[in-house]
């Protein structure tokens, strides 16, 4: 081995998880487990179901009013939630 070519662990890993196709899904369980850090415990005891697909996170939230006040703010949100994973998982959020 080189000594020009040695890699992190971490490096090694990213790696593997994206030759195994595995790397998407693991972003979109971290994307829905932050929900809460970003969002805070308030939003998510109205929360009831978060779910992905087609890089859309599909919200259902128990209050009309916070539904109205997350529709306003998801352009933020998709960034704030991307920004914790570190990748681009999501383009829009869709609030019911």
């Amino acid at each position: 081995m080189k000594r020009g070519t040695l890699k992190g662990i971490s490096e090694i890993v990213r790696e593997t998880c994206r030759q195994e196709g595995i790397e998407t899904p693991l972003n979109e369980y971290r994307l829905i487990q932050s929900w809460s850090k970003v969002l805070g415990s308030g939003v998510q005891s109205y929360t009831k179901e978060l779910f992905i697909k087609n890089q859309v996170l599909y919200v259902v939230v128990t209050s009309a009013v916070l539904r109205q006040e997350l529709m306003m703010n998801r352009r933020s949100l998709v960034q704030r939630l991307n920004g914790e994973v570190g990748a681009q998982v999501i383009t829009n959020i869709i609030f019911r």
